[in-house]
């Protein structure tokens, strides 16, 4: 076991320096998927012990980013169909305990980040609600390096359905709209208006789909699956799919 271990710590820092020059992305997106199967995994009954270790893998994940200069993080948390289906008990502390106690004061505790916030929170409990919009303020005005994005209660169906509604109040007439109408124009309504397209999305755990992620965002990223589930998600997991990335785009 400590003979794997020194085995893959040299092939990931050979990596890491082979990638000092290779073509980066400057947005990363991660679908964080896996958290109760990997519970099962290492033979934790109780799924909630999944979704806390990777609510603490984030962590890791930003040091990361800030390590190799990767500006921009999305992460998926939960979708709203998450909310509605799973159990309320699951889904409680997922948000109440991972999001606000977790979540929220790593997101804020490095002076690096701003926080930002994507999804239809008025699906989330209202102390959840409440602390990420205190993590939105409290890093507002922060000269920061690196931004975070936490996607929860996110649905890019309905995402795009609310930046329509949006664009359609903000003055102009229907006629006038359908004239003139630019995916700019759409862009500018969206949850996460002001921060650019992901280059990458990373999904871990093996599902080969993007389950309504960043649908208008993604269109022209590249895409990258993982069998690792989620909080087993390595260093070296992160460093292959960047030269993944590199190499299609390199």
């Amino acid at each position: 076991m400590i003979m794997r271990a020194a085995l893959q710590d040299l092939y990931a820092r050979r990596l890491r320096a082979k990638l000092e020059n290779a073509t980066l992305p400057r947005h990363i997106a991660v679908i964080m998927d896996g958290n109760r199967r990997w519970a099962r995994q290492v033979g934790l009954e109780n799924a909630s012990s999944g979704h806390q270790r990777g609510g603490e893998h984030l962590k890791n994940l930003m040091d990361w980013c800030e390590d190799i200069g990767i500006p921009h993080l999305t992460v998926y948390l939960a979708s709203a169909d998450n909310l509605k289906k799973r159990a309320t008990s699951e889904m409680r502390f997922l948000m109440e305990e991972v999001v606000e106690h977790i979540v929220v004061p790593r997101a804020v505790e490095s002076a690096r980040w701003q926080t930002h916030v994507a999804g239809r929170v008025d699906l989330l409990p209202d102390s959840t609600r409440h602390a990420l919009k205190l993590a939105v303020e409290d890093t507002r005005d922060r000269d920061a390096e690196f931004h975070l994005t936490i996607a929860v209660g996110y649905d890019g169906r309905f995402e795009l359905v609310d930046a329509v509604r949006s664009l359609l109040e903000s003055g102009p007439s229907l006629d006038e709209l359908a004239a003139t109408i630019t995916p700019d124009d759409i862009a500018r309504h969206l949850y996460t208006a002001g921060q650019p397209d992901p280059d990458l999305v990373i999904r871990t755990s093996g599902e080969v789909r993007l389950s309504g992620f960043l649908l208008w965002q993604a269109a022209f990223a590249e895409l990258h699956f993982c069998d690792v589930h989620w909080p087993g998600f390595r260093y070296l997991d992160f460093l292959r799919a960047l030269r993944s990335y590199s190499d299609t785009r390199g």
